[in-house]
């Protein structure tokens, strides 16, 4: 057995699992049966949403690891689940490890990616039904689908200038804010709480929350709070965002 090999393999697939987006026991659990898989039964997994640590003993009884640091991730379900499937086929099949390796570089080639005009449709889409959702009018829907626009143009820059997701958030909170409050102003939309309330419901980290309350549920503490942390610093950055708006827009009223 190529013990470096396997651990290339096993740390290489939970690092990708976790930049998808996946909870911490998913992550343990696929590195654990696919260990199993190639007749390793002394590996030990410790994931956090920043690190992957795999540690196996050798024939010999040395214990060799591998430590991998995981990047600032978002949640890709497509992504999710292409290594999921992987990582069933790997423990069925149990193909050599160079080819297994190759295979798992080869997922992100194969995943579905969206132009820029196909998201910001999506978010005007979205951006609208929110509001009509929350009881906004129809001319309030088309006000915050405009916003949601915006949203989705400062995503997209703030993402290629390589920013955190927090001034990210808080920037796109600002400018849709900024202009659910002139579109009410100027007569376009009725009610800019519902238009802004509309399209920040994009910026909202729900499934972050989530997948916090499952860690959390599962036992995994340290990563259930870490993200819950997380999430609590995205909705502070859309309520500073929208706080920001507010304020210069009373600024400029005087």
């Amino acid at each position: 057995m190529d013990y470096d090999c396997l651990l290339n393999l096993v740390s290489e697939l939970g690092c990708r699992l976790m930049e998808s987006g996946a909870e911490i026991y998913r992550v343990e659990d696929s590195v654990h049966r696919l260990l199993q898989a190639y007749g390793v039964t002394t590996g030990e997994v410790f994931a956090i949403p920043n690190c992957v640590i795999v540690s196996v003993s050798i024939d010999d009884g040395r214990p060799l690891t591998r430590v991998r640091r995981v990047p600032s991730h978002g949640t890709d379900i497509d992504l999710l689940e292409r290594y999921n499937a992987l990582c069933r086929t790997l423990c069925v099949q149990t193909p050599p490890l160079h080819e297994a390796l190759d295979a798992l570089k080869n997922v992100p080639a194969s995943r579905r990616t969206y132009s820029l005009p196909v998201l910001t449709g999506g978010y005007c889409l979205a951006g609208g039904a929110f509001c009509l959702f929350f009881g906004g009018t129809p001319r309030d829907a088309v006000c915050s689908a405009l916003c949601a626009v915006v949203i989705c143009l400062c995503l997209a820059v703030m993402d290629r200038m390589g920013t955190n997701q927090f001034f990210r958030t808080l920037v796109s909170a600002t400018a849709a804010s900024l202009l659910a409050l002139g579109s009410a102003a100027v007569g376009v939309g009725e009610n800019s709480d519902l238009i802004a309330i509309g399209a920040l419901m994009l910026l909202m980290p729900g499934i972050l929350f989530t997948t916090a309350m499952r860690d959390l549920m599962a036992g995994d503490t340290v990563s259930g709070v870490s993200k819950t942390v997380e999430a609590l610093l995205i909705g502070c950055a859309i309520a500073l965002g929208a706080g920001a708006a507010l304020w210069l827009t009373h600024l400029v009223g005087r």
